[in-house]
């Protein structure tokens, strides 16, 4: 399936880790975030992106442009540098059409103006640029294929902690309790689309409350809920947290690394 990533924010509230670098190009580790999503569903077949790019779309496409394997890759080195084989590769099967959909559109704007490059595929995937989790996406894509359903999205319990404030009638703090809303799910992406989903569209419309809504009231829509990994980068905090985990080893939306290890388990076993 085809995957559509709308990467043409401008990532406001990480500004002040760099005011020129678009959302998507944002490094968790040492690879920007969009690398992190696209190698998940890379990982489970999908290798065909289509970017909606908008602010900076010049850096997204200088980096792939410039993409260098080697600095991804283990490879062998020999003749003083005129030859070099990779010992693995990354993205050397991965097909990625870059479109300028508008420094101001929406993400329902930026979702029709690809539809010509979705072909006649019946279904395909969708998703933004700054998330990432470890939810099975072959049984995401399996109920959704069970139903009659227009579109899918994965829903998450966010990974916050709120304060309970209890007060007196003077305004005075009595008591701050930390509560986690274990009943409150959000929309965390990872979205599902069959083709009849651009019937729901009307010129301008906005994907999440005008055309979400539409699929709602028709009883078009469902969700898939996972209580697994997941994450949003929309502040420094965000990202230094997703920093860490990489850093030590501990990135669960690492699906490819999880499987390889599986696969060495089983060998060192037989």
């Amino acid at each position: 399936m085809k995957v559509v990533i709308f990467c043409g924010g401008q990532g406001l509230r990480l500004r002040d880790y760099s005011e020129n670098t678009p959302k998507p190009m944002v490094p968790v580790g040492y690879r920007p975030i969009i690398w992190h999503l696209m190698k998940y569903y890379a990982h489970y077949g999908h290798k065909e992106f289509i970017l909606c790019l908008g602010y900076r779309a010049d850096v997204i496409k200088d980096y792939f442009l410039r993409y260098n394997e080697c600095t991804t890759n283990d490879f062998v080195l020999t003749k003083g540098g005129r030859d070099l084989q990779l010992l693995s590769s990354d993205i050397s099967d991965w097909k990625i059409t870059f479109v300028d959909t508008g420094m101001d559109a929406n993400v329902g704007q930026r979702l029709c103006a690809v539809r010509k490059h979705l072909d006649n595929d019946p279904v395909f995937l969708a998703n933004y640029a700054d998330c990432l989790t470890d939810a099975p996406l072959p049984e995401m894509i399996e109920q959704f294929e069970k139903t009659d359903a227009v579109a899918s999205f994965l829903s998450v319990i966010p990974p916050y902690t709120f304060h309970s404030v209890r007060q007196n009638e003077a305004g005075e703090v009595v008591d701050l309790v930390d509560v986690v809303h274990m009943d409150l799910w959000i929309n965390g992406g990872y979205q599902i689309y069959r083709r009849e989903i651009f019937d729901y569209f009307q010129p301008g419309d906005d994907m999440i409350p005008t055309v979400y809504r539409r699929l709602a009231a028709a009883k078009k829509l469902i969700t898939y809920r996972h209580h697994g990994f997941w994450a949003c980068m929309d502040t420094f905090k965000e990202k230094m947290v997703l920093d860490d985990l990489e850093a030590k080893g501990q990135a669960p939306w690492k699906v490819w690394r999880r499987s390889a290890s599986t696969i060495a388990n089983v060998k060192r076993t037989a």
